[in-house]
């Protein structure tokens, strides 16, 4: 078995620049007071009572793995030492293992240009567990167990022994994923998700015909299950807080070590089972993870603007004099706000969005910040100019790509974001702008640049508007540098 235990930074909503509350720094503005709260009634819920029970578990011959965030450590280390030191009595102890992560869980590993940034957050996460936890982790798994071939070579390069992800049908095609596998020269353990979701999602739902699942039947289960081991993985605030106690979370939790023994099943470590033989070699030649019921990426990059603030962070990387602030906006979490799901996916969504935000206000709020970020970044920056015309920019400062009736749907945060928009909005829409003198208008007010402003003005169609915004944007890049 194996836990997730996470808590971001969560924004804050209502951040506005020129309001900043006297005597708080601004960088803490960015961030929501709600943090402290709902860490705290985690802790009362979920963490302290989960783990002080798997203490007693792993005292009698339980054994598990842990993967705890760097942002939640930094929660912990801030709010709540006591429920730290849990966590660090889970790490010493000779049945529990720790995992390694993206320290921040990242999306960093969805960069479209390289897997460095990813690497380094790795890196940071492998010191903080050895720092607090005095533990050299040797097995991984990446954010929401975001996998394919290239981060499969990326963490069998960085030395770790195994990697975790999702049992996906599709992957495994006629394959079970009770066996380990390998891809790139890395061992990779397989989520067995029906499993795991029995217990993550299933268990409360009194119209589930299964309904109520005890700890006698799920170690049945488990014991008719074929293969050489099973990997069930959830998030740990499924144990009473997703979950709360009176459903009988936690008595499920208690006796199911004991009625698996009772039944033949043993628990293993990760590293335990690393040991074993792979039944073969997979290829992850789309990337998947275990989100929602599609177990790929689009709970992070499945609509226009989930793309959009992917690409303004990517973008960031250059105005990164504070790299802590940049990798907080790279967390996961924001991403999944944003997600524009249906049905049950959907439903869970909407569950983890903070303050009941829709995903539109997650990304307007979103932007916001990068804005600030980047504007203040900007102006500390040599040639202060360049950084501040390619700075990302707020809502109320984007250009809307309109045609004579409508918004088109595609706003430039950017004038990279407006470059390569231009290659793809509909004819009407450009044509529109040209003629009303938006396009030039927009980069003199907004981007402060006369210069382009007036060779805009001059263009009468697309293909001389690409032509020239591109070259301006490789120039300004060339000197940013």
């Amino acid at each position: 078995m194996g836990f997730e235990v996470h808590q971001p930074y969560r924004l804050n909503p209502a951040f506005e620049p020129g309001k900043v509350r006297r005597g708080r720094k601004h960088e803490e503005a960015y961030f929501s007071d709600s943090n402290k709260e709902i860490l705290l009634r985690v802790c009362d819920k979920c963490y302290i009572p989960a783990t002080q029970l798997m203490l007693e578990l792993l005292d009698d011959g339980f054994k598990c793995a842990y993967s705890l965030s760097g942002t939640l450590v930094e929660q912990l280390e801030r709010w709540s030492p006591d429920t730290l030191d849990l966590f660090r009595q889970v790490a010493r102890h000779r049945n529990a293992e720790m995992l390694s992560q993206t320290y921040y869980h990242s999306v960093a590993s969805l960069f479209d240009d390289d897997l460095a940034e990813f690497e380094a957050q790795v890196r940071l996460h492998q010191r903080l567990m050895k720092d607090a936890f005095g533990v050299e982790t040797q097995v991984v798994e990446n954010t929401e167990f975001i996998f394919n071939n290239a981060i499969a070579g990326s963490v069998a390069r960085m030395g770790f022994r195994a990697a975790y992800t999702e049992g996906v049908d599709r992957i495994l095609g006629w394959r079970s994923p009770n066996y380990v596998y390998s891809c790139r020269g890395m061992k990779v353990l397989m989520r067995n998700f029906p499993l795991s979701d029995d217990i993550a999602f299933r268990f409360p739902n009194r119209s589930w015909s299964e309904w109520p699942l005890t700890a006698d039947k799920y170690s049945s289960w488990i014991a008719r299950s074929q293969g050489d081991y099973v990997n069930v993985f959830v998030d740990y605030e499924t144990f009473g807080e997703h979950q709360w106690a009176d459903t009988g979370i936690m008595e499920f939790l208690r006796w199911l070590p004991r009625e698996c023994v009772d039944r033949g099943v043993a628990f293993a470590t990760p590293s335990e089972i690393a040991e074993l033989e792979p039944k073969g070699e997979l290829r992850f030649d789309e990337t998947v993870s275990w989100a929602d019921v599609e177990k790929d990426v689009s709970a992070w990059l499945g609509n226009t603007i989930q793309h959009t603030a992917l690409k303004a962070v990517q973008r960031a990387r250059p105005f990164a004099q504070d790299k802590k602030i940049w990798r907080y906006l790279q967390t996961s979490d924001h991403f999944y706000y944003m997600a524009s799901k249906f049905g049950s996916c959907g439903e869970v969504h909407s569950y983890f969005s903070p303050d009941a935000c829709t995903n539109i206000e997650a990304f307007d709020g979103y932007m916001r910040v990068l804005a600030d970020f980047t504007a203040r970044s900007a102006r500390k920056m040599r040639p202060r100019d360049v950084a501040v015309e390619l700075r990302c920019l707020p809502p109320e400062k984007a250009f809307r790509f309109r045609n004579p009736v409508v918004y088109t749907g595609f706003t430039a945060y950017s004038l990279d974001d407006f470059g390569e928009m231009l290659n793809y909005v509909p004819s009407d829409s450009v044509a529109y702008h040209i003629k009303r003198g938006d396009f030039a208008r927009w980069i003199r007010d907004v981007l402060k640049d006369d210069s382009l402003a007036d060779e805009v003005s001059e263009c009468q169609n697309r293909i001389e508007l690409i032509e020239v915004v591109d070259r301006k944007r490789k120039e300004l890049r060339r000197r940013l540098k």
